[in-house]
């Protein structure tokens, strides 16, 4: 059982590899092992959250051109770039592009283990909170149009009589509304319903 979170390391050098792998496992990491960065963007939608540790020079995608498609999918996941050969503008670059931090190798074991464990420890909420977001968008998408405007309605604070003027529809249709809107969006009350649509964006001001 993993206690400290998840670390996905990305190196084509498989020593090193499998040295990262016996260090972050003894400090009590789950780790998970890619050789190029394509194969880890391809695994990346299922992965639950952790810190990447990345080469920042491999064949194909590198370091830098990961960490560039990483903002584009606006990922939560913070990455650590490794460089070799005193690649200072490499890592510059690593970090105007939303690295946390850099290692030159060779590196500190116990400073690696510290970085990642500030980089998970500080990125975690952020990261919680967007799948949050995720989820409760997910919930609005799932309303029919119809379900959806009679949320609208209830969150702008119409009675069912009122929505069901404005729709040319019965109050009793409007409860059976009302119900599913409730259900699906998984509030318990108004009040919870009211926060889920400010969360979702539905609510302006």
């Amino acid at each position: 059982m993993t206690t400290k979170g998840h670390v996905y390391v990305i190196d084509d050098d498989a020593a090193m590899r499998d040295s990262l792998n016996f260090l972050l496992d003894s400090a009590g990491f789950g780790v998970t092992l890619f050789d190029d960065a394509l194969a880890f963007l391809d695994a990346l939608p299922g992965l639950e959250f952790g810190c990447v540790v990345s080469d920042v020079r491999m064949p194909g995608l590198d370091g830098i051109e990961l960490l560039k498609r990483m903002k584009a999918q606006q990922s939560a996941f913070p990455i650590l770039i490794m460089t070799g050969h005193g690649d200072v503008p490499l890592a510059v670059e690593a970090m105007k592009l939303g690295a946390v931090d850099f290692l030159e190798k060779p590196f500190d074991d116990d400073r690696l283990t510290a970085m990642i464990e500030s980089a998970i420890r500080e990125a975690e909420p952020a990261a919680r909170s967007e799948a949050v977001a995720q989820d409760i968008a997910a919930r609005v998408a799932s309303l029919s149009p119809r379900e959806r405007q009679v949320m609208e309605g209830l969150i702008a604070g119409l009675s069912n009589k009122l929505i069901a003027r404005e729709y040319d529809i019965s109050p009793r249709t409007i409860e059976v509304y009302r119900a599913n809107v409730m259900t699906k969006m998984q509030a318990n009350s108004l009040s919870e319903l009211v926060r889920l649509a400010m969360r979702a964006g539905m609510l302006n001001d």
